[in-house]
């Protein structure tokens, strides 16, 4: 497949070489991810890896499809009372995995506590922010209130797991990861967790939903490529996401498994350290003598390196096919996506204009640190970026950084530039808006994920005047021009979109997810 539209599901199936195998009901499942979840508290970080994990065993009160629709989960409705007041009406009946009943208190609990769990390296308090007012009407009903019109609420409420109060009232992260405080609603049980290892789940038989095929999950985390890859066609698992882009065709001539993929909505990107004017980190003059002010605050310096970069080389050499060359957070079709924004242009020559119009003819020196086992060829990806600023002349050295710490040295400002990803996984651009490029702020739950500081008062005040716009069109249009402006500054460099990739056993098959979470509800006998 040479193309894949947005949030479309595309499965391959591929020759069988054997008789299919069966899947009795108390069938366990192994899955084999590439990036390795760092905590079970499911408010601890807002990565997709960690959000996956939390799906299994915690629900919110409205949920997305594989294809990034709303749908209803714990809230069975939801209707805005007036501009500034939502009201969410839960299922009746339902109970946590211990049979205890779940209310509207646990939700307010939730709402109090999701913002405001220590050491996180990105939380989910901007999701939360508009709510000023938490009013528990009754033990199935419960309204928000906001101070002015926020007309994204149930989006919001989309990315919040609802946790016990009687279980994770005083709960540490830890509590959460040894289990004492893993009590949800989903359709999954927590019974282990071992961190860079694996995590073991245990069917909930009275799961609202319906019970899943899968009596007891295996999700295991194996980081490395091959061996991931390797796990699946020796069926020591029977689904690996991450599919190795160099092995995408073999993969496609296997008979043992078959292939699914969608274009995704996360970008890859590139992120200049603004929190520093004077004496940079990582960077000098180019015979390595430290310069005293930081180049990366000049537009035309920000310009120049994106620029320099072949997005299309990236997309189709380095990713071998399985990204797409992207200016924006978004691929094209969703309504907050701008074609007025395209992938910047190639232009090295425009890049060494730019660069001795910013007073610096002969380049300068700077480090891009990397993450080397989070997202599919990120290394690589840093390596090829280096080598076009090294061409227009800005040496650069690649550091690479095991993802166990490069989210918490981001988050401490340690780095020049950085290699980094975003996944809109509401199909919108509002999250990368206010988590990435909103100024950071922690006392408005502002730039959660802006390690590298950037800060524009005019781009905020133009994205909180779209959260409140309630017509459709109309915050869309505003959004619209608010990823234009974060363009036209440079906020971010962006590099590609990736297409997501998951391999299963023949006889197994997979939906492919616009957010790339990889759950074993999407995994059905075929």
């Amino acid at each position: 497949m040479s193309a894949f539209a947005f949030g479309r599901r595309a499965a391959l199936a591929l020759p069988a070489l054997a008789a299919k195998p069966a899947w009795p009901q108390d069938a366990a499942l192994t899955i084999g991810v590439g990036a390795p979840v760092t905590s079970i508290d499911p408010h601890f970080f807002n990565a997709s890896f960690n959000s996956a994990v939390a799906s299994h065993i915690f629900d919110r009160l409205t949920e997305r499809t594989p294809d990034a629709r709303l749908v209803p989960g714990l809230a069975e409705s939801w209707r805005a009372v007036s501009d500034t007041v939502w009201e969410f009406r839960l299922r009746d009946g339902m109970r946590w995995h211990d049979g205890r009943p779940f209310t509207a208190d646990d939700v307010a609990f939730t709402i109090e506590r999701a913002p405001r769990v220590p050491n996180s390296p990105g939380g989910f308090g901007v999701y939360l922010r508009a709510i000023t007012r938490t009013e528990v009407v009754d033990a199935r009903t419960i309204r928000l209130h906001s101070a002015r019109p926020h007309p994204i609420m149930p989006s919001d409420l989309a990315f919040i797991p609802i946790i016990a109060r009687h279980a994770a009232t005083g709960a540490t992260t830890e509590d959460f990861n040894s289990g004492r405080a893993a009590i949800g609603t989903g359709p999954y049980r927590f019974v282990s967790f071992r961190a860079g290892d694996r995590i073991e789940l245990a069917r909930n038989d009275a799961y609202w939903g319906g019970a899943q095929p899968w009596a007891r999950v295996h999700y295991r985390m194996i980081t490395n490529d091959s061996a991931r890859l390797a796990a699946v066609l020796a069926g020591d698992v029977d689904v690996i996401d991450q599919v190795p882009s160099a092995d995408i065709a073999r993969v496609r001539r296997e008979g043992r498994v078959t292939l699914a993929e969608t274009l995704g909505a996360r970008l890859i990107f590139l992120a200049p350290d603004f929190s520093r004017r004077e004496a940079p980190a990582f960077i000098t003059d180019a015979e390595g003598r430290p310069l005293a002010q930081n180049p990366l605050l000049d537009l035309r310096v920000r310009q120049a390196l994106s620029a320099a970069i072949d997005r299309a080389a990236l997309a189709e050499r380095v990713m071998e096919g399985t990204a797409r060359a992207a200016g924006q957070w978004l691929p094209a079709g969703p309504p907050g996506h701008n074609p007025e924004v395209p992938p910047p242009l190639y232009d090295p020559d425009a890049a060494r204009r730019l660069l001795f119009e910013a007073g610096y003819p002969q380049g300068f020196r700077i480090t891009l640190h990397t993450p080397n086992d989070r997202y599919p060829n990120d290394a690589r990806t840093a390596q090829a970026v280096a080598q076009m600023w090294t061409r227009v002349g800005v040496r650069t050295d690649v550091a690479p950084v095991p993802w166990a710490s490069f989210p918490g040295r981001a988050a401490r400002q340690e780095f020049a530039m950085h290699l980094i990803g975003w996944g809109s996984s509401a199909g919108d651009p509002i999250g990368a808006l206010m988590n990435v490029v909103g100024s950071f702020d922690r006392s408005r739950s502002l730039g959660a994920v802006n390690h590298h500081r950037y800060a524009n008062p005019a781009l905020d005040a133009h994205v909180e005047r779209a959260l409140a716009t309630m017509d459709d069109a109309a915050r869309n249009a505003l959004l619209r021009e608010a990823v234009r402006m974060a363009a036209d500054d440079v906020a971010v460099i962006p590099l590609y979109n990736l297409v997501n990739a998951w391999a299963a056993r023949r006889g197994l098959t997979v939906a492919p997810r616009l957010d790339e979470r990889t759950l074993a509800m999407d995994v059905r006998p075929a």
